[in-house]
């Protein structure tokens, strides 16, 4: 390492000759070792010159934080709270489930529904169904994208099953969704009473405005699911527990272990039949 005495003589001896190498050739001369390099002599001749001093300059510092990345790690923050409020919801929905179904008539009003996807493929949604093996099959599966699908709804009471209902077009929407409840859900419960709780679970579609708008006129404090603050639903808090029953649940594996047998359907109508 250079001592500052040493840059204060490339220094005086680069502002007489005006050439680095006489400046190496007298450092050497000097002080009998291998002299600066070139570019760092006309470094501290420049810093000299413009700050009159040959001290390292003080650190910056950390780098400043840009007020994007503040709001990116405060979104961060505000996201991880809310996931811990939703647990504690959770735990208290919970609690009053199970005072409320104390009342043995109340299970018989409940509807509980979902949706389920079924690929000609056979791909299933990993989320939601898994596959357990005594032993590791050491194999590789191939998946096809964009396999040709059906979106499939069903709703299950206490002692019957809605459905299945098949949507049109590859992606339910919120439209879509709210004219199966109007044009034949709704009939058909109330067909068999008028007097029943339903429930949704927290897929985008059921949140649309209209959707929750319907259940608001048609069902007031008789539906719970994904809310808004002034919607007229059972539960409290913008993301409740809507997990469906094991009823509903081992409803769509039990589906799809019959629908995914060899030979598999070639085409949508073999598949829905």
């Amino acid at each position: 390492m250079v001592s500052p005495q040493q840059k204060v003589f490339c220094v005086l001896e680069f502002a007489k000759t005006n050439s680095v190498v006489m400046v190496q050739h007298a450092f050497r001369r000097r002080f009998g070792i291998n002299p600066p390099c070139p570019k760092n002599i006309r470094w501290w001749f420049r810093q000299f010159q413009e700050s009159g001093c040959l001290r390292k300059g003080k650190s910056p510092g950390r780098p400043r934080v840009s007020e994007e990345q503040v709001a990116r790690i405060c979104a961060a923050f505000d996201r991880s709270l809310r996931k811990s409020t939703n647990q504690q919801k959770r735990m208290e929905f919970c609690d009053s489930m199970l005072e409320t179904m104390e009342d043995k008539t109340f299970i018989s009003h409940l509807i509980f529904s979902d949706e389920a996807t079924f690929r000609l493929s056979g791909t299933v949604n990993r989320h939601n169904v898994h596959i357990w093996g005594t032993e590791h099959p050491h194999e590789t599966v191939e998946h096809e994208r964009d396999s040709p699908k059906v979106n499939v709804f069903c709703a299950v009471s206490q002692k019957k099953v809605y459905g299945p209902f098949f949507f049109e077009g590859k992606t339910v929407t919120g439209q879509t969704y709210l004219d199966m409840l109007q044009n034949w859900l709704f009939t058909s419960l109330q067909a068999d009473s008028h007097d029943f709780i339903f429930q949704q679970d927290g897929a985008l579609p059921h949140w649309h405005l209209m959707v929750r708008a319907f259940l608001n006129e048609k069902v007031p404090l008789r539906w719970f699911g994904w809310k808004g603050t002034k919607d007229l639903a059972l539960c409290v808090g913008l993301r409740d527990p809507q997990t469906p029953p094991c009823a509903i649940s081992s409803c769509g594996g039990y589906v799809k272990d019959h629908v995914y047998v060899p030979l598999l359907p070639t085409n949508l109508d073999d598949l829905k039949h």
